[in-house]
């Protein structure tokens, strides 16, 4: 992968994981959470986002090594669960919206690929560069959707699965070293054929629903 594809990928990446965390930010403000508005994290300005380990050495490093998936993050937004009037259901809630914002962002990548494919000419042309950048879009998105909604701390699927289980428990569960949960996912990933065979089919799943090539 040459050092221009490594720095494209950064860029979209580190684009859609600061939508999802304005997604959460504002998902939070529509169920009672003003902290990340009133603090100004809900912004493009990726300089009030970016982490530089999570957000561009890490992807790199994944990249270079040709991971099948990457991986990473952006400085979290900040949400007061105390300020929810039901904070079992917008936990929840707050949490799946990061998720859903990266498959819109997919589905809408999707669409592009398939109109330009309407028009060979413009698709043989200047189309083709465009279509390849929407297809990273695309898979990039269809990754942080699916690896965000895995059920272990401090991924979103770990909360969203605490409006399925019992306070005391749910509250253990989230208190789980959130670095050693990520430590053991990648290792998984690294080294597990079982989890990979579980992740790759439904992320080509979404790849083809949306775009109609496959992952």
């Amino acid at each position: 992968m040459t050092v221009l594809t490594v720095f494209i990928y950064i860029v979209v990446f580190i684009f859609s994981t600061i939508i999802h965390e304005i997604s959460h930010g504002y998902a939070a403000h529509l169920r009672g959470d003003d902290t990340a508005r009133l603090t100004g994290w809900i912004t493009l300005n990726p300089l009030s986002h970016i982490e530089l380990f999570g957000s561009i050495i890490l992807p790199a490093i994944l990249l270079f090594l040709k991971f099948p998936i990457l991986f990473g993050w952006v400085k979290p937004v900040p949400i007061d669960y105390r300020n929810f009037k039901n904070p079992k259901l917008d936990i929840s809630l707050v949490s799946l919206a990061g998720p859903v914002a990266n498959l819109l962002l997919a589905l809408v990548s999707g669409l592009g690929i398939r109109l330009i494919r309407i028009f060979p000419n413009f698709e043989a042309g200047f189309g083709a560069a465009i279509q390849s950048f929407l297809y990273i879009m695309l898979i990039i998105n269809v990754i942080l959707a699916i690896i965000n909604l895995i059920p272990i701390p401090p991924l979103d699927g770990s909360k969203i699965i605490t409006f399925f289980i019992p306070r005391d428990i749910a509250t253990k569960y989230m208190n789980i070293n959130p670095l050693i949960c990520l430590t053991v996912l990648l290792l998984l990933l690294s080294y597990s054929d079982a989890i990979w065979n579980l992740l790759y089919p439904t992320i080509n799943f979404f790849v083809i629903i949306f775009s109609g090539a496959s992952y």
